[in-house]
């Protein structure tokens, strides 16, 4: 007679739910650590959602979005880290960086594998009795249709938030009409390089709907083609006025790429490529024979558009953790502790202190949001932020507590002071970049208050 084994909880692996930059920094601080790792990915490959915008050039370096575990792990096989100076794409990164790393784990990852559920083994959210001991169970949906059930000691999720765009409605939901004017829509930078995309824009007056980096991203692009082709225009859709910050922090931004971005939208309006619309909040969209008109709360409607781009931020797709307990801000969607480090209506600074396992931590024992998804809705995430929040985790799952609360992270600053909720309003669209953000902060994770050599934003 044979006799099965169950393994115990500490013998099982570490499910990380996305092979993206953080999803493959934590399962490379997993090896590090001697931890058993098993990443699952729903795409064909490494760096799926980044490949979607293998097109754009990041803001950040090579020596920037490279984790040092990762390349610990690589150096052996010869990979050598490009040019730390240099500003790489998103195809760059997925194909120099994240698959040789993907490559290099192997069987340790699972592709097309979608995760439709997380939960405790034998318990719903509503059972507490021996809940913490129990694993978790991962339920899996694969393109053929079949099903699998997984059981691990703790999952790390870094599925990011690409696959759920934010609407373009003010309100939060899409506008009237959006979805059935969906043909003319698109919600990522356009890859002008592409004949069709190319031939979408061109000669063409197109809504761009947003005031962040993708924004000012696909204006320079747009800009660009103005310059070749006639008729191309943009109409730049603000809920804001132009104000000092309207194009971000400039010269004053640590990171010099980003800063050049806003520098660039703010060179296409001047220049005429674009026409900024401000204090618009889009509540509709309607046909105007083969263009679109978009409606304003206020009843105002701007000349009809060709086509629209919606960049108006993401936000965290957690149907699949509905029987988890997670500790959520209302506001932002982010975990509890992270949530005032990060909420544009209370955060006036550009940066954001750095912050590991005590902050990620939820009432649900041995479950992490890691990486964009992290942020909830908030905005600006920087890889290096993700790779920190992953090596404090796997410190402590690896019963390291002293290594998982001590972080010592500098992020540049983005030389723009004033949270992003209070720029709608009118009165604060003057604000200027510089001033309260000027040093950069560092911080024992767990410990509250940053240290600034001028004090606290």
């Amino acid at each position: 007679m044979s006799i099965t084994t169950v393994p115990t909880t500490d013998q099982l692996p570490v499910v990380v739910v996305g092979a993206g930059p953080i999803g493959l920094a934590a399962a490379a601080r997993l090896v590090e650590r001697g931890l058993e790792p098993l990443v699952l990915e729903s795409g064909p490959s490494a760096g799926t959602a980044v490949r979607a915008w293998s097109h754009v050039r990041l803001f950040s370096t090579w020596g920037e979005v490279v984790d040092p575990a990762a390349e610990k792990l690589l150096a052996p096989t010869g990979w050598v880290r490009p040019d730390a100076t240099a500003y790489p794409t998103g195809g760059d990164w997925a194909e120099q960086y994240l698959q040789p790393l993907a490559d290099l784990l192997g069987d340790k990852i699972r592709y097309g594998a979608t995760v439709t559920g997380v939960a405790r083994a034998g318990r719903d959210r509503i059972v507490d009795s021996g809940r913490d001991e129990q694993p978790f169970t991962v339920h899996l949906r694969f393109p053929d249709g079949h099903e699998e059930r997984l059981t691990a000691r703790a999952v790390i999720d870094a599925s990011g938030t690409w696959s759920t765009p934010s609407p373009m409605g003010a309100d939060g939901l899409p506008a009237l009409g959006e979805s059935g004017a969906a043909e003319r829509i698109s919600y990522q930078v356009p890859d002008l390089n592409d004949p069709a995309v190319r031939a979408r824009y061109a000669g063409r007056r197109t809504a761009v709907i947003g005031s962040g980096a993708s924004a000012f991203t696909a204006l320079a692009y747009l800009a660009d083609l103005a310059k070749e082709e006639d008729g191309t225009h943009a109409a730049w859709i603000l809920r804001r006025g132009i104000g000092a910050s309207t194009y971000g922090g400039g010269e004053a931004d640590e990171l010099p790429a980003r800063g050049a971005l806003g520098l660039r939208a703010k060179a296409a309006v001047e220049a005429g490529h674009a026409s900024a619309v401000t204090g618009f909040r889009t509540q509709a969209v309607e046909r105007d024979g083969d263009r679109l008109v978009l409606v304003a709360e206020d009843g105002r409607r701007p000349d009809p558009v060709d086509e629209v781009i919606v960049l108006t931020g993401f936000r965290p797709d957690l149907s699949f953790l509905s029987e988890l307990r997670l500790g959520l801000d209302e506001r932002l969607q982010a975990p509890t502790a992270l949530a005032p480090l990060i909420d544009p209506n209370l955060h006036s600074c550009g940066t954001v202190y750095p912050h590991g396992v005590n902050e990620l931590s939820h009432p649900e024992q041995g479950v992490y949001l890691v990486g964009m998804k992290s942020y909830g809705r908030a905005p600006t995430f920087l890889a290096m932020t993700g790779y920190e929040q992953v090596r404090s985790i796997a410190a402590a799952l690896a019963g390291d507590q002293e290594a998982a609360e001590r972080v010592e992270l500098t992020l540049p600053e983005t030389g723009v002071c004033g949270g992003a909720g209070l720029f709608d309003e009118p009165e604060n669209t003057e604000q200027t970049g510089g001033g309260c953000c000027a040093a950069p902060a560092t911080l024992q994770i767990g410990t509250g208050t940053p240290v600034t050599a001028s004090g606290a934003c």
